[in-house]
């Protein structure tokens, strides 16, 4: 029997609730069917002082999807750093894929990278789900190049993130996606017109929905204004958002009082747990990401688990995964008119394209992440030619 490459993945598991806990257990699961795979977690991820939430953690009594991990890394403690690059050292692993997300995290994977061996240091990959973060600065940029000195080659998942590596840095660029997260859906539930009466909306309503953590770049506060603007022709469109606020959440309801449309909005200010989400997405014809910058997003492929069509601004890599027209719709520019010209789009074709059929051929024919272990068998041979 052939030995099965060694893989080791450093980077958030359970039980942190962020999004790149769900994307690496749905990679961990996927490459342990081809190579030997151990995650490396974190004992602290963000010092407490520095995190918006009320959280870092899953608090959900269903965990849905989760995968083995050693908790070892200690963002803020350069003891650690050398302590886990021994391990990995010891451990001699094919390849270091390293999941990227902000700059905070620089000094400590530097840490990590510089302490490997100089044979391991050639067998490091980093997943990028963003290069920098949507609210960068100077700080954050020098952090980036700092964290990522010792990249041999990258993962980007979309196709905006490949074209900032590109200007970044000249190393080697594989391309993957974030995969479709599907596995929120439940076996049986409420119908989704027994659900609405749940949030003071109707059967016959067309319900919009905005989901995810709230901080300003997700543009929140030009849906709400674009939607002021639908119901005047749309008396029967309500709008359901749901997800903590990063940001003091008063402007926000100030908006909607000042926009006179409480009635036809129903907001609410908490995380939910995995085994709540359904309920929304069910409860929903459209799910809006109005974002004002974005490299991919985690809503979009759960929009598509559930089937339901997205109006998405033309930002990153979110125009790239929307087949116009067919699975939803991209605005044409990030203002509020943009945004509600295209879901006036949606609301004019609701009845006659099937947006659900659409989405499930989309997922047939597309989906990049189906490939990944292909990209990683791609990887492997790279990093072992450069050692």
């Amino acid at each position: 029997m052939t030995k099965k490459a060694k893989i080791i993945i450093i980077g958030p598991g359970s039980p942190y609730r962020n999004g790149q806990s769900i994307f690496l257990a749905h990679l961990c699961n996927k490459l342990e069917q081809d190579f030997e795979v151990e995650l490396i977690n974190f004992t602290m991820l963000y010092p407490g002082f520095l995190f918006p939430g009320k959280t870092q953690y899953d608090t959900s009594s269903d965990k849905k999807l989760s995968y083995p991990n050693k908790r070892m890394v200690h963002s803020l403690n350069p003891f650690n750093w050398m302590k886990v690059a021994r391990y990995i050292n010891r451990r001699q692993p094919d390849l270091i894929a390293i999941d990227w997300w902000h700059p905070f995290f620089g000094p400590c994977m530097r840490g990590i990278t510089g302490g490997l061996s100089r044979k391991l240091r050639q067998k490091v990959m980093f997943i990028t789900e963003n290069v920098i973060s949507h609210e960068a600065n100077g700080i954050d940029k020098m952090l980036t190049r700092y964290g990522l000195r010792h990249a041999r080659c990258f993962l980007a998942l979309s196709r905006s993130v490949e074209e900032y590596l590109e200007q970044m840095f000249h190393r080697k660029i594989f391309r993957s996606a974030l995969p479709i997260y599907d596995f929120y859906r439940a076996d049986t539930g409420v119908p989704d017109l027994s659900l609405r009466k749940e949030f003071g909306f109707e059967a016959e309503d067309t319900v919009l929905l905005f989901f995810g953590l709230v901080r300003k770049y997700k543009g929140l506060d030009l849906l709400l204004e674009a939607f002021a603007d639908l119901l005047k022709r749309n008396g029967r469109l309500k709008l359901l958002v749901v997800g903590e606020f990063y940001e003091d959440d008063k402007p926000y309801f100030d908006l909607v009082q000042q926009l006179n449309i409480g009635e036809q909005v129903h907001m609410e200010n908490r995380y939910v747990p995995n085994e709540e989400v359904d309920r929304y997405f069910t409860a929903s014809d459209c799910v809006v990401l109005p974002y004002r910058s974005a490299t991919q997003s985690g809503i979009l492929s759960m929009a598509y688990g559930f089937r339901k069509p997205v109006v998405v601004a033309p930002v990153g890599g979110l125009g790239a995964l929307v087949r116009e027209g067919k699975t939803g719709y991209v605005a044409a520019g990030t203002g509020q008119a943009d945004i509600g010209q295209s879901i006036q789009q949606y609301l004019d074709h609701k009845d006659t394209i099937p947006f659900a059929r659409n989405i499930e051929d989309y997922l047939r024919e597309g989906d990049l992440f189906e490939q990944i272990n292909t990209v990683f068998d791609e990887a492997l041979a790279y990093v072992s030619a450069k050692a």
